[in-house]
């Protein structure tokens, strides 16, 4: 079966990866550009309409199934280089082509993709039965249900709380532990049984195991992990003047983005404190260009692009 990713804010992070309108955009020039989250192709896709047939763009997945698919697109498009890891590998992968320092722009579409969340058999959705999975790269590491099966109560708590920022953590660390005692939790039905229980009068719209969901794949995957390596390797391989555009979509992940883009774009404030001429300062890495949500029509045609940020950085030439 095919399943359907629509990629959020298609025309406004190709549009800002040349910081310019791409009706006035030169396709003569040869660049190089990384897609560290390739899922279906989609931004993949359309950033190939608008480079030269001599530009490169490296792809990086670690879902065997997104890489798959990113072997069809390289077999009818020779600018396609594929490459099975997690974005946070970039420096090594990308060192082998002899590119680093010479990248024009590195997106970053990060969580979950609507294929994974679609598959029952991944394990990410709490609408649909299926082992509880939830490894981005399901070829290897742990799963979920194996985690919980030897977690303490106090480490599943903590995970809960953390990555979910859920308030009844606690509660809902219990209610897993309680339950595993008379038998294994090994089905997303199994574990959203356990979060119903404790969670009665949830808000209106909102599924109760939403942020367990969030919080116990975003463990499993050491998410945040990636992000948090990834941002100043993405800087350091960019050229000058290159760009990262990152699509974030919950307060945990645009945290991270939006404090490390306030850093590297601001006067480090030890500097204030040190009796040095301005001439002596070291000037800010990178400049914010700007910050995109989905419009409101995006929103209707896609839903979930509702809570989605994307955030441009370009580094100092």
């Amino acid at each position: 079966m095919e399943y359907q990713h629509n990629p959020v804010m298609l025309k406004q992070l190709i549009s800002s990866l040349f910081n310019k309108n791409l009706n006035i955009l030169s396709k003569n020039e040869k660049k190089i550009f990384v897609d560290g989250t390739f899922g279906r192709g989609g931004h993949s896709k359309e950033l190939l309409k608008f480079i030269s047939p001599n530009s490169k763009l490296f792809v990086f997945d670690r879902d065997p199934q997104a890489i798959l698919e990113a072997k069809k697109l390289s077999l009818i498009d020779n600018r396609v280089h594929v490459i099975h890891a997690c974005f946070s590998s970039m420096r090594e992968e990308l060192y082998n082509f002899g590119v680093l320092k010479n990248i024009d722009g590195i997106i970053l579409d990060l969580g979950v993709s609507s294929p994974q969340l679609d598959q029952a058999n991944r394990g990410f959705s709490f609408m649909r039965n299926g082992p509880l999975d939830m490894r981005m790269d399901n070829s290897c590491g742990m799963t979920i249900a194996k985690w919980l099966s030897s977690a303490t109560l106090e480490e599943i708590y903590k995970v809960i709380s953390k990555f979910g920022e859920e308030r009844h953590a606690f509660k809902i660390a219990k209610k897993i532990v309680a339950v595993r005692q008379l038998h294994p939790i090994n089905t997303t039905n199994e574990l959203v049984s356990c979060i119903s229980d404790v969670i009665k009068n949830n808000k209106p719209g909102k599924h109760p195991a939403t942020k367990t969901f969030q919080a116990l794949r975003i463990f499993i995957n050491k998410e945040l992990e990636e992000l948090s390596n990834t941002l100043p390797t993405a800087i350091d391989i960019l050229k000058p003047g290159g760009i990262l555009a990152i699509i974030s979509f919950h307060s945990l992940e645009d945290r991270i983005v939006k404090k490390f883009y306030n850093k590297v774009s601001n006067i480090d404030p030890i500097y204030k404190k040190i009796p040095i001429s301005d001439i002596n300062i070291p000037s800010p890495v990178a400049k914010k260009l700007k910050k995109i949500t989905p419009d409101k029509d995006e929103i209707k045609l896609n839903p979930r692009s509702r809570s989605a940020i994307l955030r441009i950085l370009q580094i100092n030439s």
